[in-house]
């Protein structure tokens, strides 16, 4: 039976305050008589659990951030994907009542005697306030710093956005403090020191290369810093690639009831015993929530078993479903229905099904037995791991021009002997760039690195597909201008029936204006439901064709401060491009 930890428990508890009106009522952490309270190491440990609540959840991780960015098409978009976002009245992530709570609890944690206790709690709270803070730059760039409590009549708080490089200067040393501080005993759902590394790794790999791509400057030093984080963590021998069997080790890590924490450093637990649970088999196999489906250019990014690059075939973009999924790296067949795919706990081979996936490419990745499938999974959900600490690694020693083939050796390599997939090799990979994806990323234009840098973003892509970070991917590298292409299906070279599996057995039929006599086990799509790029002369399944997508450089990179607090602190200024009236 799955072990719940108190932290579970208070985060459960704490989400309820948003939907409980009595739970409102309850007496606020923060009015506690700091006098009485703080002395003990429980009582320390009691109130940082509440941060923890801060984490993402299932939702965030598997559906949202926003979307899945351009891996992924639905039947809705996000507002960020669509171009259709406003300056919002209020809201939209401007709060700040969790960094009061850190703040509330660092002005008082010294009233413990217990040094070893505070010291260690204290690190948990300066995560969560290098966590917070983070969260605001990514959203909104400049943000004013608080390090202190403020109350109602404060000053301070109608102070000015101080820069996004003063405020990061700020979350680094918070980061080292709890990487010197928490605790070292390994733990799948506790902040330690080397979850705060890890993580360390993955804010400074963000801010450096924002800064690069974006030309703000000051950026090599904080890509230093997180390849040196990613370095500490991976020679300190504490992690390592969960490996089973090349067709299966992959998907084991996402349908784990227990998070494997020989790899996943943190994670989102979950237990049907609270109940506390999440519904990612709805979410990917229900008709009624967004369908979604991974876009042809992410199928494209999958190698093929012998390392050699898919978009170098001659015909790769006119393959349908069954050539295209033939000897590709093993992750494609652990991440979508491929051939011969059948559910846990069933031997049925299912093919993709086109009711609940706009693309075709169906998802499988977090997807439990049949049995969940009413919302009620428990497998936890990885936030972060240590095959993204290893790319973490290797992409910032690309990006500062001082990668090694060594450095590639105790990353990459390891990343890809999960799979039984060749190793990336540097000299190769920078005498001849792919053109695929220098077509996908045109700001990665100049640099002895340009190739291995591109190999890296397939890497990156392809093993971290889906676990919530494409989208920040895309923002930090300035690749914004992607989401407003068209995404796409598979492809079909017109209406007629098709055996996806190639086993002998009708499995879909594309029909134009009249349905044919229907046959059980058989799916069928109208020409014009689903839409091809050619109409009736075939091609790639188009995904909402009559929604104009849009992506405003100037703008769209960071979001808007809302019209209610422009209007409370007249010090504040909005970000560049957006409207400061809410008109």
């Amino acid at each position: 039976m799955k072990k719940i930890n108190i932290y579970i428990i208070s985060a459960f508890i704490f989400g309820l305050s948003a939907c409980n009106d009595s739970y409102l009522e309850r007496y606020p952490l923060s009015e506690l008589a700091p006098e009485n309270y703080f002395l003990t190491a429980a009582e320390l440990e009691n109130y940082t659990n509440a941060f923890y609540s801060e984490l993402p959840d299932a939702l965030a991780i598997h559906y949202n951030t926003p979307n899945q960015a351009d891996d992924e098409a639905r039947n809705t978009l996000a507002a960020e994907i669509q171009g259709t976002r406003e300056t919002p009245s209020s809201g939209s992530g401007w709060n700040w009542e969790e960094l009061r709570q850190i703040n509330f609890y660092l002005a008082n944690s010294h009233k413990s005697q217990d040094e070893s206790a505070r010291l260690q709690y204290d690190g948990i709270a300066r995560f969560f306030r290098a966590y917070f803070y983070f969260e605001k730059v990514v959203r909104f760039g400049d943000v004013p710093w608080y390090d202190t409590v403020l109350e109602m009549d404060d000053e301070g708080l109608l102070k000015a956005r101080d820069s996004r490089k003063l405020v990061f200067d700020k979350i680094l040393e918070d980061i080292d403090f709890a990487i010197a501080h928490c605790n070292q005993t390994k733990s799948g759902q506790r902040i330690t020191k080397w979850t705060a590394l890890a993580f360390k790794s993955r804010f400074c790999l963000f801010e450096g290369t924002f800064r690069k791509y974006h030309g703000l400057g000051d950026w090599e030093e904080i890509l230093r810093e997180g390849a040196s984080a990613a370095e500490e963590l991976i020679n300190s021998g504490m992690y390592a690639i969960y490996k089973s069997t090349a067709d299966k080790a992959y998907h084991e890590l996402f349908i784990a009831e227990d998070a494997i924490t020989s790899e996943v450093i943190l994670s989102r637990q979950y237990s049907a015993a609270i109940p506390f649970v999440h519904s990612a088999n709805f979410y990917i196999l229900s008709a009624s929530y967004g369908r979604p489906g991974m876009q042809k250019s992410a199928v494209n990014s999958y190698l093929m078993k012998d390392g050699t690059r898919f978009t170098d075939i001659e015909n790769y973009s006119t393959m349908q479903f069954y050539e295209e999924t033939q000897n590709r790296d093993p992750r494609l067949s652990q991440t979508i229905r491929t051939p011969g795919y059948t559910r846990i706990g069933r031997t049925e081979v299912l093919v993709p099904d086109f009711a609940t996936s706009v693309t075709g490419y169906q998802y499988i990745k977090y997807v439990l037995a049949p049995s969940y499938d009413a919302g009620q999974s428990t497998n936890d959900m990885p936030i972060i791991r240590y095959a993204e600490v290893l790319l973490n690694f290797a992409e910032a020693k690309a990006e500062l021009g001082t990668l090694t083939q060594s450095d590639i050796d105790k990353s990459i390599r390891l990343i890809r002997e999960r799979v039984d997939m060749p190793n990336m090799n540097l000299a190769q990979a920078n005498t001849n760039p792919d053109p695929y994806l220098l077509a996908e990323y045109p700001n990665v234009t100049k640099g002895t690195n340009l190739g291995v840098i591109l190999e890296i973003r397939r890497e990156r892509r392809v093993e971290l597909i889906k676990e919530g970070l494409r989208y920040r991917d895309l923002m930090r590298w300035k690749e914004g201008a992607r989401l407003a292409k068209p995404f796409y299906g598979m492809y079909f070279p017109g209406p007629g029936e098709y055996d996806l599996d190639r086993n002998g057995t009708l499995d879909l039929v594309i029909y134009e204006r009249t349905s044919p006599t229907r046959r059980p086990g058989v799916q069928y799509q109208r020409l014009g439901e689903l839409v091809l790029e050619n109409g009736n002369r075939g091609g790639r399944i188009v995904n909402l064709p009559d929604i104009i997508k849009t992506w405003r450089e100037n703008r769209d990179y960071l979001y808007a401060i809302p019209t209610q607090e422009l209007q409370l602190n007249p010090n504040l200024v909005q970000n560049p491009g957006w409207d400061s009236s809410g008109t």
